[in-house]
């Protein structure tokens, strides 16, 4: 019941929902809680994507608690590579505020898919141009770069699906092909992160 007021009900007040906070729990024995919230408003997502193949799920809370856990890793482990993916996670998601690339509530406008699509973008091109470990940012180069120069293409075709519904097998059981599917319809994304 603490746990639940202190990380929910504080975000709540302060941002009007606790998905957008990140709440790190150090364990007994070294590990780590990297936790976000839900904010309440998951059957009303679920309903709005299979009306409209629309998700206005906002992931900032998970890309916040991927960059917490990578981060724990490289102290805990004296990992370098796991600091500098942390490290420019951090920095890629503060382009997707900044850049305005959160999802929208409202139809044919960015939804999740969109809003990771610029995140792995951001990502890969923070470390692309990162100097501490050359060989990764040259892992990325290429990756930023088809990543970028499909980037209207990509968006289009994450687009385009929406406006209609989607069938996705169940709501506490979906189909697991009918899902991916549903959250991977651009093809040209999906060959590009393939492809890694």
């Amino acid at each position: 019941m603490l746990r639940d007021y202190l990380t929910d009900l504080f975000p709540i007040m302060e941002l009007g929902t606790s998905a957008k906070m990140l709440s790190i729990v150090p364990l007994m024995n070294g590990g780590g809680l990297f936790e976000t919230g839900a904010g309440g408003s998951a059957p009303k997502h679920v309903q709005q994507f299979v009306k409209e193949n629309h998700l206005r799920w906002d992931s900032l809370g998970e890309f916040l608690a991927l960059a917490a856990s990578l981060e724990h890793l490289a102290q805990t482990t004296n990992n370098n590579t796991a600091q500098i993916l942390a490290d420019t996670l951090d920095r890629a998601t503060g382009s997707v505020l900044n850049e305005n690339r959160s999802p929208s509530r409202k139809v044919n406008e960015l939804d999740n898919r969109g809003s990771h699509f610029f995140l792995a973008l951001y990502w890969a091109q923070e470390l692309a141009k990162q100097t501490d470990d050359p060989p990764l940012a040259a892992k990325f180069a290429p990756i930023a770069e088809a990543l970028t120069s499909k980037q209207a293409e990509i968006v289009d075709e994450l687009n385009a699906v929406q406006g209609k519904p989607v069938d996705i097998g169940g709501y506490y059981m979906p189909d697991d092909a009918k899902v991916i599917a549903a959250m991977r319809p651009s093809a040209t994304f999906n060959a590009i992160i393939d492809a890694i």
